[in-house]
């Protein structure tokens, strides 16, 4: 959705490190001077590993450290990258992006304005802005605004800004950008190789990211497939195996059973991103991401970005690994919640919650909205009892199969069904706009989870309200809440939501 995709218009306030930023400002070439590339390549290459062969040679050293008006003198020279032959999506793109040569900038009317960044300003690709342009977006958020003068140079960056700002914009623009700057022949490429990797922890964030690289190709050769679990892992095999592909979307899991199968190979990346490097920490996948870093080019050869809604102490030990020189950039908010989110907090017993709620969404005649649970078995038992009082409910958790997680995610889009009840890490991936309210029927036990939760609602410039209901089992966590968010929360006990017998009980 496109306010998952460039972020909600916020006022969150922007502060770079600029001690840390100082280290790295020299030129971009500086980046790449001097380096050379140990990877295998050629024919030989490509034959013993049973990829498709031809003569391919080494572009990041002799490319990647070009400044963006270099980049596009060159681009303009060269032209644009030929696709695969084999690749139907590959042709359509290039039908579509044919069928718009009579675009021009002049059709994207942004006017300029103090303190805001317009996608005009940055050099980018006539294609990519045009695509941007379909998007009806105008201005950078700031996540965008102070991380794609770095990134589209060469630079790693390590960002940090909530959820909702942006993020995925930020690291798909400086690719998609770079790789259309710095085509690769179609005669040149091979399968199983993609240029570009993106991390990302749940199969929702995944084919959301995936999605949003689309829409940012619409009119640019350049090919984005996904490799996730839960989905026919032939059909991701074949298609991985016998495609070329540009920009690779996965997750840890079934990006490994690839590697391991010998039908992908990532020694000829320019670009690896890590999404959500705190969640990959919380749900023990550090393992996997190091085992998938050793396959990966060296941290000198490729440009490597991370970006997340937080970064703990263990996660920033990590990135100084897997990035050289980072620029990093922090966009604190002036709260961790937004002010567009009305927080309510219903301090009720345990056997009245789940009464109160239904009786909340009848009252305010809610159609679309997210409730979260801490446990598996609670919100399979939530679903069943928001369907026996006739609402259209459906839950996305981690057991449910992807193939349903996908449908129900698509039917909630488009209001077939009006409630989802989601686990933390099923819901990490949702970006839908127009949700109106989001419901915490158990506070969570980390307060990050509590503002992931609730952005979820007053999404892309829009309001919204989260109820979270308080109960003696759980009511402990409220202070942490409150420190976390640097905010108090006002409770209340709602007994105009009760039945007349029981208020007068």
């Amino acid at each position: 959705m496109l306010g998952g995709l460039f972020g909600k218009k916020s006022r969150s306030k922007t502060s770079t490190n600029s001690d840390r930023k100082g280290a790295k400002q020299e030129k971009p070439q500086d980046k790449t001077e001097g380096k050379s590339s140990s990877r295998s390549r050629g024919p030989e290459a490509a034959a013993s590993r049973g990829r498709k062969s031809g003569p391919k040679t080494d572009v990041k050293s002799a490319a990647q450290g070009r400044s963006a008006s270099d980049r596009q003198d060159s681009a303009k020279s060269a032209g644009p990258k030929q696709p695969a032959p084999s690749s139907d999506a590959s042709r359509q793109q290039t039908d579509v992006k044919a069928s718009t040569s009579q675009w021009t900038p002049d059709q994207y009317v942004v006017e300029a304005q103090e303190g805001k960044t317009r996608f005009h300003d940055l050099g980018l690709d006539l294609n990519l802005l045009h695509a941007i342009a379909d998007l009806n977006y105008e201005y950078c958020s700031e996540i965008q605004a102070e991380s794609l003068p770095h990134t589209l140079q060469g630079h790693d960056v390590i960002g940090k800004a909530q959820t909702g700002t942006g993020k995925t914009a930020a690291f798909l623009i400086t690719i998609i950008n770079d790789l259309i700057h710095r085509p690769i022949p179609a005669a040149d490429r091979f399968a199983s190789e993609p240029r570009a990797l993106i991390l990302a922890p749940t199969r929702e964030l995944a084919l959301q990211i995936e999605k949003d690289a689309r829409a940012l190709t619409k009119y640019a050769p350049v090919s984005v497939y996904s490799v996730v679990g839960g989905i026919d892992y032939q059909r991701q095999r074949d298609y991985v195996h016998n495609e070329v592909i540009d920009i690779l979307v996965a997750t840890p899991g079934r990006l490994i059973d690839f590697l391991n199968s010998g039908d992908l190979y990532l020694d000829q990346l320019d670009f690896l991103v890590i999404d959500e490097a705190d969640r990959m920490l919380d749900m023990g996948f550090i393992p996997d991401v190091k085992r998938i870093l050793s396959r990966c080019p060296k941290v000198d050869q490729r440009q490597t970005l991370m970006f997340s809604a937080t970064f703990n102490q263990d996660v920033m030990n990590l990135s100084k690994r897997w990035t050289s020189h980072p620029i990093y950039i922090e966009i604190e908010a002036e709260q961790m919640t937004t002010e567009r989110v009305e927080q309510k907090i219903f301090m009720v017993p345990a056997d009245e919650k789940l009464e109160i709620m239904c009786r909340y969404i009848e009252t305010n005649d809610i159609t679309k909205a997210i409730v979260f649970g801490n446990r598996r078995d609670e919100t399979r038992r939530l679903e069943a009892t928001l369907k026996k009082k006739g609402v259209k409910a459906a839950l996305l958790s981690g057991e449910v199969p992807q193939h349903k997680r996908i449908k129900t995610l698509d039917q909630f889009k488009n209001g077939q069904i009006e409630i989802l009840v989601a686990t933390d890490v099923a819901g990490r991936g949702i970006h839908v706009d127009g949700v109106s309210h989001v419901f915490n029927y158990n506070l969570p036990e980390d307060p990050e989870d509590y503002v992931h939760r609730i952005g979820r609602t007053g999404r892309a410039n829009e309001t919204g309200v989260s109820v979270s209901f308080a109960c003696e089992d759980d009511a402990f966590l409220l202070p942490e809440i409150e420190k976390y968010i640097g905010m108090k929360l006002n409770c209340e006990y709602p007994d105009y939501l009760l039945d007349t017998e029981k208020k007068e009980k």
